[in-house]
């Protein structure tokens, strides 16, 4: 079930809020928790069993963990931590493994290894980082455990954030997982629906108009993709994983508001980004902070000698790209991010420094390339449409493309590029600052939100055309 969906917008969130609402303090955990394994098991049910047994267990290793000391202590720290990417390990990348020794086993003149395929679980990726972090946190003493199952449950199945993140660190919603108030106000509530209707329009009118065109050009044989076609395709795929991707952030910040919670922020305008460091400081902010503590810094982070440290870096978002996907395009899209991260540490910050905001223009073209390598559906596939990109073919004229797709694609651009400016990049926060909210305010933003709840709703019922890229991880 995705936000998206005709189910989710018109029968399972309003019954939730409805139910949600209306409950005493008490008792609304007990609906969230409720309404999380009723949304998990829609999709997944078949998973059910196994995670909920993953997180009884990961609970019960924390509170021994807690108990022990010394090398015991590390002992309970490095079952959980084996246990979580063991789970992760076997779900998703089993398949991976086994083909790449199915094709060296046939290039060897050996017979093709047959297997059962591993299913993916739902949200595999985003949890297993969640319950790490518990973990990791309550050894450091960062966190003290919690003495309740049912909280700690809550805490990794909350639905909004449940299935693609943000990914939410234990202590910055261990207080609101028992009292809410000081979020339970009608501003809150009011900036928690905008936000909800603010994410389904950049999903459902922006990268839904986008991604169709971009699964056309994608789809295309190499020879019949010139250079401009590949690069709109690229460049519509660009805007198409962001705003796909910041509307589902936006829609679970949002409904995190509407229960009382403050889920961190996601999406800082990447776009306008100088450099491909302060991209990854702008574009899923909880997953490189996430890199950054539990893997970059751990493997000594910029203690070390250079060139341990460029190694450090590269390692760390080779990974990240494993993490996103298991498949050759997906590692060769992390290890592409982190050459040119090395590049920035050696010389291009100080180039993008020299050009100031011009270095915007080659940072987002660096990012284009980056995503057809994630876009593509193999490593070759990747590299043949790169090659369609720098090919010498620019007299070829573009096919007749439909008004709305421009229209979209210049809105995109426009919504993209105008933060910028100054005073616009942080508008939609500074916006929601003031709380109270004056009243006119208020009312122009309720007025604004329901335009946008009811556009993006015509869109849904209209479209059969709902794709989530994130979803998959």
């Amino acid at each position: 079930m995705v936000f998206s969906s005709s189910l989710f917008l018109f029968y399972f969130l309003p019954g939730f809020l409805l139910l949600y609402l209306l409950a005493p303090a008490r008792l609304k955990n007990a609906v969230a928790l409720v309404a999380s394994l009723l949304f998990y098991a829609w999709g997944g049910l078949n998973f059910l069993a196994l995670f909920l047994a993953s997180v009884v267990l990961n609970f019960y290793l924390i509170r021994l963990m807690e108990a022990a000391a010394g090398w015991q202590k590390r002992i309970y720290l490095t079952v959980s931590i084996v246990l979580n990417v063991g789970m992760l390990f076997y779900f998703k990348y089993t398949n991976f493994f086994l083909e790449n020794l199915s094709g060296v086993k046939t290039a060897l003149g050996g017979e093709a290894l047959h297997w059962q395929q591993v299913v993916l679980p739902i949200g595999i990726s985003f949890f297993t980082f969640e319950k790490l972090t518990y973990s990791i946190d309550v050894y450091r003493g960062v966190n003290k455990p919690l003495r309740s199952f049912w909280d700690f449950l809550l805490y990794i199945m909350l639905f909004p954030k449940m299935i693609a993140g943000p990914i939410v660190r234990f202590h910055e919603i261990a207080g609101q997982l028992q009292d809410r108030t000081a979020f339970d106000t009608v501003d809150q509530k009011l900036a928690g629906l905008f936000r909800f209707g603010l994410g389904l329009a950049k999903k459902v009118l922006i990268a839904n108009a986008l991604g169709q065109e971009a699964d056309r050009i994608f789809g295309l044989a190499p020879a019949e993709v010139s250079a401009p076609l590949a690069w709109l395709g690229a460049v519509a795929y660009t805007f198409q994983i962001y705003f796909d991707f910041s509307g589902y952030s936006d829609m679970a910040i949002g409904l995190g508001r509407l229960m009382g919670f403050q889920f961190p922020e996601n999406f800082n305008n990447p776009y306008i980004s100088r450099s491909i460091t302060e991209f990854w400081q702008r574009w899923h902010i909880t997953l490189g902070r996430w890199m950054r503590d539990y893997l970059y810094i751990p493997l000594g982070g910029n203690r070390v000698k250079p060139a341990r440290l460029y190694l450090n870096l590269w390692t760390v978002f080779l990974l990240s790209g494993f993490w996103h996907g298991a498949a050759w395009n997906f590692i060769a899209w992390g290890a592409y991010h982190g050459l040119f991260l090395v590049l920035d540490r050696l010389f291009l910050l100080r180039l993008s420094r020299r050009l100031g905001a011009l270095s915007i223009v080659p940072t987002f073209l660096v990012t284009v390339v980056g995503w057809v390598l994630f876009r593509a559906e193999s490593l070759s596939a990747a590299l043949a449409y790169v090659g369609r990109m720098f090919s010498p073919e620019w007299p070829r004229p573009l096919p007749d493309l439909s008004a709305e797709f421009w229209t979209t694609l210049g809105l995109a651009g426009a919504c993209a590029f105008l933060a910028a400016l100054p005073r616009v990049e942080h508008w939609e926060l500074d916006w929601l600052a003031a709380e109270p909210l004056p009243l006119r305010r208020a009312v122009g933003l309720g007025l604004l939100t329901a335009v946008l709840l009811v556009l993006s709703a015509s869109y849904v019922v209209s479209s059969t055309f709902n794709p989530f890229i994130y979803f998959r991880f």
